[in-house]
């Protein structure tokens, strides 16, 4: 077993080990992304093209060369029926993206798996490992979204409601003051709640657990803070590099197709990123709580014997 995989790693470290994975396996990881989602972006542009948007610069009417970017990107936003047919392939190609981006995800892990393990694999193994685990993904993600849907809805709904009351009936600085303090003190919870059950996926892919809800609780136990705090630095680099990139490229650009293709380009890296680190955290839970090297370590000694 790769010994960067056999101890228990602390914050830094696995920000570390996910730059490092990225940075050597690189080739492995983008080309599973690009043939997933390669497609579908490219639908994408097609879809933009046959409504009517520039493929190079798309810029507005009027105004200075600045004013006119701005309003390539206001436009863009507004109703015509003429693009409504584009308006609702893009609606399919968000779905298609849906479902396929768990089964890149998959793949990525099943890669970082054999990587852990010193085994050989190709792009196309793994990806026929991700499709053998496709139903229980798309099971085990649609339960998620429901009770992620269902402890967001109810705490805004309480929200709402409780500010709603006291700022009509007693004062309406103290019923913004306080549906304040109740929004901070949910999301707080829904972010603990969420990163305690979002390991499912490594369950349901590599150690085939579905809906893995109940595996993820527990291998997060006494870690929630520490992968909480991981997965935002983790949104923290992805957005930046993405915000760069959109303003860079669009005061150039506009709301051009090429300015999406780019910026599609650009998310496979992010998704990489995060998919990687993703897995480097998982598997940091399951050799703490599962102490797979000492087993590995076990076995390896029986093979010898």
């Amino acid at each position: 077993m790769d010994k960067k995989f056999s101890s228990p790693k602390g914050f830094g470290e696995i920000l570390d080990h996910t730059f490092h994975l990225t940075k050597n396996h690189f080739k492995d990881f983008f080309m599973i992304l690009l043939i997933f989602m390669g497609p579908v972006y490219l639908l994408q542009a097609i879809l933009q093209l046959m409504a009517g948007t520039s493929f190079f610069r798309e810029v507005g009417s009027d105004g200075a060369w600045f004013e006119q970017i701005l309003t390539s990107f206001e436009e863009s936003g507004t109703f015509d029926s003429s693009s409504l047919s584009a308006d609702i392939g893009l609606i399919v190609v968000g779905l298609i993206s849906a479902i396929l981006a768990p089964v890149a995800e998959a793949a990525i892990l099943f890669t970082i798996n054999h990587v852990r393990k010193n085994e050989e694999y190709t792009v196309g193994s793994v990806i026929k490992q991700a499709f053998s685990r496709f139903w229980p993904m798309i099971g085990s993600s649609i339960l998620f979204f429901l009770i992620t849907m269902g402890i967001i809805i109810i705490p805004l709904a309480i929200v709402g409601v409780t500010g709603g009351v006291v700022a009509t009936t007693v004062n309406p600085v103290l019923g913004i003051l306080l549906g304040v303090v109740l929004f901070l003190g949910f999301a707080l919870g829904i972010g603990l709640l969420l990163t305690r059950w979002s390991f499912y996926f490594g369950s349901v892919v590599l150690d085939k657990d579905s809906p893995g809800l109940g595996r993820s609780w527990r291998l997060s136990k006494k870690r929630t803070w520490v992968l909480m705090g991981l997965y935002i630095v983790f949104y923290f680099i992805i957005s930046s590099i993405s915000f760069g990139v959109q303003v860079t490229f669009g005061m150039v650009l506009g709301n051009s197709v090429l300015l999406t293709l780019i910026s599609n380009l650009v998310t496979l890296v992010t998704t990489m990123i995060f998919s990687v680190g993703y897995g480097v955290m998982y598997i940091d839970l399951k050799t703490r709580h599962d102490a797979d090297d000492i087993k590995e370590m076990l076995e390896d000694y029986k093979t010898v014997q």
